[in-house]
């Protein structure tokens, strides 16, 4: 049986586990996930939940979520066959057995013990459902995030006004 294109390795090796980084380039993408740099490339346009930011000369940065992400479709084309269409329609929650696959990829979470935890995934999984996070939980965020904000502003700054 053949590889399809792009795969560095046989399908039941384990991926390594995930560092406790905000942003991977698409080299490291690539290891993590043992796809080729220019199949992640490809993904971007097929997948429309993979943006990965791009910064000084088109580069590429990816998130940890984006990361799982990544390793999600890998799954589901190399390992379980999906087209990608099939594959499309399961991450768009269009398949059946969605809840079932958000236990999978929450004990898959879990079991990278990279210092992310069920937390994040309960998070980026929200984010992903439109109108999932209820008004007080976003307002919640905001203050937390403006909170860390303040904490990473030069000093010089917080004596002017804004």
């Amino acid at each position: 049986m053949s590889k399809p294109a792009g795969v560095d390795r046989d399908d039941a090796v384990s991926l390594p586990t995930i560092p406790a980084k905000r942003y991977f380039t698409i080299g490291e993408v690539s290891d993590l996930c043992a796809v080729k740099p220019h199949v992640l490339r490809y993904w971007e346009q097929e997948f429309t939940q993979l943006k990965p930011l791009k910064r000084r000369g088109n580069r590429r940065y990816y998130q940890h979520h984006e990361v799982l992400l990544i390793r999600r479709i890998r799954e589901l084309l190399y390992e379980q066959g999906f087209t990608i269409n099939g594959a499309r329609n399961r991450l768009e929650g269009n398949g059946a057995g969605t809840s079932t696959r958000r236990r999978a990829d929450r004990a898959a979470v879990r079991s990278q013990g990279d210092g992310m935890g069920e937390a994040t995934y309960d998070v980026v999984t929200q984010a992903q459902e439109p109108s999932a996070l209820p008004v007080d939980a976003l307002e919640a965020v905001r203050v937390e995030l403006e909170s860390i904000r303040a904490l990473l502003a030069p000093r010089s700054r917080g004596s002017s006004s804004g």
